[in-house]
């Protein structure tokens, strides 16, 4: 086996840091979910891969090629300044349309359960009060 080739460990370490790579690109919306064939952005579920690449770092400090220890290094740097933009985008404008959204569904929720348990419980109270 030559140098330019990975051993068996190797390569599926390789591949456990692109799968969480790439996790955490899709939770960024940067890359389509290939489930929906969607762009969908969930910032919160990135930061956990991120945070498991971070840690996958730490641990195995000491125990990884230069290469490797470059590949993983330069990944989470790259996953880090996305995240930050992504967070950036995310707190002015959708704070703003989520508690609209919010605050909209929980009225439509509120009163669309109110109805419906409200006039049983109203009847069922004036059968009981006769």
């Amino acid at each position: 086996m030559s140098e330019n080739q990975l051993n068996k460990e190797d390569q599926l370490f390789i591949h456990l840091v692109n799968t969480f790579v790439q996790s955490a690109w899709i939770s960024l919306g940067k890359v389509k979910n290939p489930v929906s064939d969607e762009l969908e952005r969930n910032v919160d579920q990135a930061s956990y891969y991120i945070d498991l690449l971070d840690m996958l770092q730490t641990k195995m400090k000491g125990n990884l090629s230069e290469w490797e220890e470059q590949y993983i290094l330069h990944s989470l740097s790259e996953l880090k300044l996305n995240y930050i933009d992504e967070k950036k985008k995310k707190e002015p404008e959708a704070d703003s349309i989520e508690s609209k959204e919010e605050s909209g569904s929980v009225v439509e929720k509120k009163s669309s359960s109110k109805s419906k348990p409200s006039s049983k419980p109203k009847s069922a109270k004036k059968s009981k009060k006769k």
